[in-house]
């Protein structure tokens, strides 16, 4: 059972180097359009999104490219007016190659954005702001990329009493999150009316960690007092800003293993998120740009920016002046962010930042990175949020007992935050383990 006897916060967990300050306090800016954009018609959870448009045919910004396939699908929409070159395979961060729209923006063009539909909040019903979130295209902005009308809808015979905008951005060196909350306070309310509105809960809370207190303060002074919203400020402590541990440090609330939010009463959606809800549904448009971060030792550049979906990892970092010696690119934050395996990948929704590093910070040059044997002095037992046994797992990976992990050491509650492998003295990439042997278990069960 977790322990929620510290006020605000949650036991175990750990405290990397926040690295925050390079970008925390540079306003967002708008980043110029890459010679070609690649849209991936899979940028979320669920079903590929169907393509609606064909090769050689001109398009308008904002415009619908791919449109939902499905409830567990949600719309593309055109990040630029151009011409579509073509629609072929392009690589991702899972490292499978997936079908993509190569768009190749007009220089003359001015990139205006028409509106569409509007979603009007007073006369909308629930049902028609779920189908308004859906064709947008909007999903989880904080990483995981799930669709967000698909989280809105609880199941069955469960009831809401708890809206949680999560702000609180525990990642190390992104400041994306922090940034939309101090520029796009407006939005993030009225994405916020939506969310009230659709999942039919009495209250909102906004979550935030103390090493945003401007942040804090600037929503407490824009909140509209019709609005039954409170901001909670919680100590910095990382996996914060994981839903299980969002809810379980502000409302003492224990999700069940396998379980969801739902289940307690609760359901979280990412500020960045609720911000885009905000800004797109009253005027009926689609999410075609997204606000990253860019940032890390590789980069002289840093900063927030407001990026066309589909820009290049490679056209990103030329832009914000990658240093030479660049050894590792993570897709977000180190911690949770995985490995960018091929720069020519595109940016997604899902993509919160991109954060380089040098040989000097990773290790590749020194040879700081060996892996050494177990020590079992536990570190990672006492950092796990959610009290599994890493090193356990670990010895079950590396002897291939997948299920025996599943079954009876809970590994499919990992949610990856990677807290293991920071306080492992002997570096062993236990995350990693994790991830693959999760892959094995969905596979095996997936074919029975």
């Amino acid at each position: 059972m977790l322990d929620f006897s510290h006020k605000d916060t949650f036991r175990h967990g750990i405290h990397p180097p926040e690295n925050k300050d390079d970008t925390a306090g540079l306003p967002i800016r708008q980043f110029p359009f890459a010679p070609v954009l690649i849209v991936p018609l899979s940028q979320h959870l669920g079903k590929p999104a169907r393509v609606t448009v064909r090769e050689g045919q001109e398009i308008i910004r904002g415009q619908t490219i791919a449109e939902a396939d499905g409830f567990m699908s949600v719309a593309m929409h055109a990040p630029a007016s151009g011409t579509v070159r073509r629609i072929g395979l392009a690589p991702s961060i899972s490292g499978k190659m997936v079908e993509a729209v190569y768009i190749e923006p007009l220089p003359a063009s001015t990139q205006e954005i028409a509106d569409g539909e509007p979603c009007d909040i007073d006369s909308a019903t629930p049902d028609e702001i779920i189908s308004a979130i859906q064709a947008a295209g909007i999903v989880g902005l904080g990483g995981a990329a799930f669709p967000t009308h698909v989280k809105l809808r609880p199941p069955e015979g469960k009831t809401l009493d708890t809206l949680f905008i999560n702000g609180v951005e525990c990642e190390p060196y992104l400041t994306t999150d922090h940034r939309v909350m101090l520029e796009q306070s407006d939005d993030i309310f009225m994405g916020i009316r939506y969310l009230l509105k659709v999942t039919g809960t009495p209250k909102a809370i906004i979550a935030i960690e103390a090493n945003k207190p401007d942040a804090a303060e600037k929503l407490r002074q824009a909140c509209p007092a019709d609005l039954p919203v409170e901001v909670r400020v919680a100590p910095v402590k990382y996996p914060q800003g994981a839903e299980k541990m969002v809810i379980a440090a502000l409302l003492g609330r224990e999700i069940p293993s396998g379980g969801l939010p739902a289940d307690v009463g609760a359901v979280c959606c990412n500020v960045a998120t609720t911000a885009e809800i905000g800004r797109l549904l009253p005027r009926g448009r689609g999410i075609q740009e997204r606000v990253i971060t860019i940032t890390g030792p590789g980069i002289t550049k840093k900063g927030n920016y407001r990026i066309p979906i589909g820009t290049t990892v490679r056209f990103a970092l030329e832009q914000c002046g990658a240093v030479d010696d660049i050894s590792r690119v993570f897709m977000g934050g180190p911690m949770m962010g995985p490995s960018v395996s091929n720069l020519d990948m595109p940016i997604t929704k899902g993509t919160s930042g991109i954060t380089a590093f040098t040989t000097a910070e990773t290790g590749h040059a020194t040879g700081h990175n060996k892996v050494f044997p177990c020590i079992h002095c536990a570190r990672c037992v006492e950092a796990c949020p959610l009290f599994l046994n890493p090193s356990q797992l670990g010895i079950l990976a590396k002897n291939e007992e997948y299920e025996k992990m599943a079954d009876e050491f809970h590994l499919m509650d990992c949610f990856e935050c990677g807290s293991c492998s920071y306080v492992c003295p002997s570096h062993i990439p236990l995350v990693q383990y994790f991830r693959m042997s999760k892959k094995m278990v969905r596979k095996v069960r997936a074919a029975s």
